[in-house]
């Protein structure tokens, strides 16, 4: 029988876990939707305790498909999770002191305006390839110790332990012996020196965090503890940030490789190899993966809302049943009718960074209705992704041949269709697209010996369609006109 691989990924809007077999086939998937909490304007948060009995219900519910055969036929299980999310707690009891504080929030936005002096932005970017913005974890970490009473004293005496999400999994998971994350979400908390691979003093300082709330750092494959919680032991060893994850799972292994993946916001990441590239255009070096000591690099573009829009017409102006619908409406109309969407409910991320920007709906008419506000949140995603890609080859990067996309919003023919007409470059869409999983799948399966290296897992990648440009330039660069037109409007500094 193949290795099956347990994959558990927490995203900002769901709870999942899914079964691959060592050829990346989904043998199961369980899901769980998560509610977001809206506490004041720019706040958003999770409840840990929810997405923690999420993740259990998940991973059962996974184990009893008789396809799978309960956990003693599983070899592995992968972790992968929504990066920068913040979660404090206790290191004896395990509670969580607060909610934890999303990716999405901005409740620090003046906290780092307060920090960002050119110097201060000159050694965060230095160290960490990142800009001082409230989407990183170590604002919210601090703002955490300075508003929960006694947190701050408490971790000073090494009573609480800060992490991630992936982080939080595995110590319940573990039952609080380990406390690690991997290389790729360390290097998403603005504490982390990317080059060096470890905690910086300095960057603990500036932010004030104390050391002690930090876990280990371990590779992304390996041995990180294992969990009896399912009935029987069983090893984990594979852990990323989900974006990372979703560049494993695309198998984006050499120097140029990119994909992009849309869920709740959509991310860009392209591969470097171990050239750590600075960014002039205001996109983010990162880590892409860190395999047996050796450190592959990524420069990415991270968008904030991208599904998160179709999200907020269903849920919060009723324009849609279900996001199913949207692709039907777009293709009602030909155009928006001069309608854009911008939709920077969290601010905006690259390449603008602007956390007060807000969101708008411009060129509106009489003739403007339902079809033509969906079709230009569709269409907004692509234009955000151009941006992406243009910042990209600014920094010198060469304009891909193809881009590989994954993602709950690629089932969605006319939006890939669009994409590929804005960008005036071919979409492919492999067969798994839900390649978060499958990258932590396939990580879990390095770490535990499954696979024999990188090349094995690049031989797993299918194509399910290529999409290619049709739209003619001219007017693929009106339309891109009027977008910048339509962000200009929203930024906080005009």
């Amino acid at each position: 029988m193949s290795p099956l691989l347990l994959a558990i990924d927490q995203g900002t809007t769901s709870t999942r876990a899914m079964v691959f077999d060592n050829t990346g086939r989904v043998i199961a998937r369980a899901q769980e939707e998560l509610p977001q909490f809206f506490p004041q304007p720019g706040w958003v948060e999770h409840d840990p305790n929810i997405i923690w009995q999420h993740t259990l219900e998940v991973c059962r519910a996974v184990l009893a498909r008789p396809e799978v055969g309960g956990a003693g036929q599983i070899t592995a299980i992968g972790i992968t999770n929504q990066r920068e999310t913040t979660v404090l707690w206790d290191r004896t009891s395990g509670a969580p002191l607060a909610p934890a504080i999303v990716w999405q929030d901005r409740r620090t936005a003046a906290r780092c305006a307060e920090l960002s002096s050119p110097a201060n932005a000159a050694l965060v970017a230095e160290r960490t390839g990142l800009v001082i913005d409230p989407y990183f974890s170590a604002t919210k970490l601090a703002w955490l110790l300075d508003t929960v009473p006694g947190a701050r004293d408490r971790a000073e005496r090494g009573e609480l332990a800060f992490g991630t999400i992936d982080c939080f999994l595995l110590w319940r998971l573990t039952e609080g012996h380990v406390h690690a994350t991997d290389a790729s979400n360390a290097a998403r908390t603005l504490l982390f020196d990317i080059r060096r691979q470890q905690w910086d003093d300095e960057l603990l300082a500036l932010f004030d965090i104390p050391a002690s709330l930090l876990p280990e750092v371990f590779d992304n494959a390996g041995y990180f503890g294992e969990t009896t919680l399912f009935g029987q032991p069983i090893p984990i060893t594979g852990m990323a940030g989900d974006q990372q994850a979703a560049t494993v799972g695309q198998a984006c292994f050499s120097p140029g490789d990119i994909k992009s993946t849309y869920g709740t916001g959509c991310f860009v990441v392209q591969n470097t190899g171990s050239e750590l590239i600075a960014s002039r255009h205001k996109l983010l070096s990162t880590v892409c993966y860190r395999l047996d000591g050796q450190t592959t690099y990524a420069i990415e573009g991270s968008i904030f809302v991208a599904g998160a829009a179709v999200q907020w017409l269903r849920d919060a102006i009723k324009l849609i049943n279900n996001a199913g619908d949207t692709e039907a409406l777009a293709r009602e109309v030909p155009d928006t009718g001069g309608v854009y969407l911008v939709p920077a409910f969290t601010g905006l991320g690259a390449p603008y960074w602007d956390p007060l920007a807000r969101g708008a709906i411009l060129g509106l008419t009489r003739d403007s209705g339902i079809r033509e506000i969906v079709r230009a949140a569709l269409e907004s995603v692509c234009y955000q992704t151009r941006d992406l890609l243009d910042a990209m080859q600014a920094d010198g990067a060469p304009k891909p041949a193809a881009l590989r996309v994954d993602g709950g919003m690629v089932g969605n023919d006319w939006l890939m269709q669009f994409l590929a007409d804005v960008l005036a470059v071919s979409i492919e869409r492999p067969e798994v697209t839900e390649t978060t999983a499958l990258g932590a799948a396939y990580l879990a399966g390095l770490g535990a010996g499954v696979y024999g290296g990188l090349d094995e897992l690049a031989e797993n990648w299918r194509l399910n369609r290529r999409f290619k440009p049709q739209m003619d330039e001219a007017r693929r660069d009106a339309l891109y006109a009027g977008w910048h037109a339509a962000v200009k409007r929203t930024l906080s500094h005009g």
